[in-house]
């Protein structure tokens, strides 16, 4: 078994966290909050009808948003109390519940890859940091040749925008662009924030000749 996540900690020791967080984000929506940020740069990195997969899903609020936008969205979390918000307030993507240290979705019957894997709400971050090469591993085992993973998460949260490079990069995915928000401003010294587009390695440099 892969060590517990900080989310999962943090959920033992306050079992009314996850409801809390369902909570805010509906009640976010409700006032007409704009959530979809991320899922907007998303859409613009895939053709129409694209397979994206919403790794660490919550309770679906990037993935219902491209859902929206015609994808075909699978979305994993692994707090059950989120996958079933998700299922309740945002029905038709497949939400499941499954620890993203092992993930492997052939296994449970998804078996074709992604064209666009997306990560964001500072997931990355509350990754076990035993477990966070393997998880981006697996990202890239899900993606579909060609396909590319947007992870995004800020500064100051215990996982140098560095060390994360270089996971990725043991993980064999290599940075296409780095930015500094969901937005689409560059990345640069003093970043407080870093969206990267990742392609698998090789596939990056073969893309740019």
């Amino acid at each position: 078994m892969p060590e517990p996540s900080g989310w999962q900690r943090i959920t033992e020791s306050n079992p009314d966290h996850s409801h809390w967080y369902v909570q805010r984000f509906r009640t976010m929506a409700a006032a007409g909050a704009d959530l979809a940020g991320e899922a907007r740069l998303v859409d613009a990195m895939v053709p129409r009808g694209a397979r994206i997969l919403d790794a660490g899903c919550g309770p679906g609020r990037v993935g219902s948003a491209l859902a929206a936008a015609g994808h075909e969205v699978v979305g994993v979390d692994v707090d059950p109390v989120l996958v079933a918000a998700a299922e309740e307030d945002h029905p038709g993507p497949t939400w499941l519940v499954g620890d993203l240290a092992e993930l492997d979705l052939p296994a449970r019957g998804i078996t074709e890859g992604f064209d666009a894997i997306v990560c964001a709400g500072n997931v990355m971050t509350f990754l076990a940091p035993s477990t966070r090469r393997e998880v981006l591993r697996r990202f890239a085992a899900h993606l579909r040749a060609g396909g590319r993973a947007a992870v995004g998460f800020g500064a100051g949260r215990g996982y140098a925008f560095e060390e994360f490079l270089a996971d990725a990069g043991a993980a064999g995915l290599e940075p296409e662009v780095l930015l500094s928000a969901w937005d689409v401003r560059p990345f640069g010294q003093g970043s407080d924030f870093l969206v990267a587009l990742l392609g698998r390695a090789g596939e990056t440099a073969a893309a740019h000749r």
